[in-house]
């Protein structure tokens, strides 16, 4: 049971009308709080996941109070543009209740659309405009000052290790069952370094990312065209192309993540061009010829990544990713191993298309 009562106690709300459960979020429990004039949402923030909460509420306040004063020079309106932290009535970020659980408050951002799957090229490139405008902000943010709150969150090395380790293991007695997955896995090893490699060699500049760049983290006003970058729990020091990539790899299939027909899964050339041009177009110009090079080995690599750790979890009893259905990791997997498949034919098309977008 929430301990609804002390975490509305502990922010200055004022009165409220109704407290209710709210989104389909996977990782943190939501409630959308309603007083008198205003909507806020309340958020108890995993633990489980993310161990360090005040690592993570520092990383927020630190780029959305950055967000928040670029915004104002662009004339753009903060409260709209990004999330708004509403601090405890000690002043903290968030607050521990006596159970340990962790709470934070943000102002529901009101009026906002939420697209879930890219139906159009349009509402692609709107998610790309998106999250193209939230990096070309933080550009000049102090990258160094932010904490890594999930070590090698897109360290595609070290997600290959991991599935290495789950095969050796073969705890769940499953890999008899997926021996032509882990094949294509261990086919492309030698991929796995290259952009970590070229981060650590100083080749490719650290940013402030996001790490979870799917569709319906970008809410769009439906008049202006104005957006909001929402979900920031991952963002922390990574590259470019790690946002990019799995942009594309969410919005760019035609098909559900988790897909078990693998013949109406494709990867949409249209989708990528849309989304590379509006991103581009939005953050083309602080890049380096070498980041925009790295774009499309982003959307190959953090799909090959993305499944690699379906297929871990698959291998270990499915005990990170929630599952619904037997054999619900292995779908997500071979999905993915599918795009993969499909971005290596269409590779020299998708670079082309990176190299002249947003021009």
């Amino acid at each position: 049971m929430a301990p609804l009562p002390e975490v509305l106690s502990a922010f200055d709300f004022g009165a409220m009308e109704s407290v209710r459960p709210y989104g389909e979020g996977h990782i943190n429990s939501t409630w959308m709080a309603t007083g008198a004039s205003r909507r806020y949402v309340i958020q108890q923030i995993n633990t489980h996941v993310f161990a360090d909460p005040g690592a993570v509420m520092d990383n927020i306040v630190g780029v959305t109070t950055y967000l928040r004063s670029q915004i104002i020079l662009e004339g753009g309106d903060p409260d709209r543009e990004t999330l708004t932290v509403i601090p405890t009535r000690s002043g903290s970020s968030f607050h521990t209740c006596e159970d340990g659980s962790a709470w934070r408050a943000y102002l529901f951002v009101e009026g906002m659309v939420c697209h879930q799957k890219a139906e159009t090229p349009e509402v692609f490139a709107a998610t790309g405009r998106g999250f193209g405008r939230f990096a070309s902000r933080l550009d000049g943010y102090p990258v160094a000052g932010l904490a890594t709150t999930i070590p090698h969150f897109h360290d595609t090395r070290t997600r290959l290790a991991d599935l290495e380790r789950a095969v050796d293991e073969d705890s769940a007695d499953r890999v008899r069952t997926c021996g032509k997955d882990i094949e294509f896995a261990l086919a492309r090893s030698s991929q796995a370094p290259r952009l970590m490699d070229s981060w650590e060699a100083g080749e490719l500049p650290g940013r402030v990312t996001h790490n979870d760049t799917k569709l319906n983290n970008v809410l769009i006003d439906p008049v202006s065209g104005r957006d909001c970058v929402i979900d920031l729990d991952t963002v922390m020091p990574g590259l470019l192309a790690f946002d990019f990539g799995d942009a594309i790899r969410y919005g760019a299939s035609t098909a559900a993540e988790d897909e078990p027909d693998l013949e109406k899964v494709h990867f949409s050339l249209p989708l990528f061009e849309a989304y590379a041009n509006a991103y581009l177009g939005t953050a083309g110009a602080m890049m380096t010829p070498r980041e925009k090079e790295s774009l499309a080995w982003g959307a190959r690599l953090i799909t090959y990544e993305i499944g690699m750790r379906f297929l871990t979890d698959y291998l270990q009893a499915d005990t990170y990713f929630s599952t619904s259905r037997p054999n619900h990791n292995l779908d997500r997997c071979r999905t993915q191993f599918t795009l993969v498949a499909q971005m290596e034919e269409a590779f020299s098309t998708m670079e082309a298309i990176v190299q002249t977008a947003g021009t």
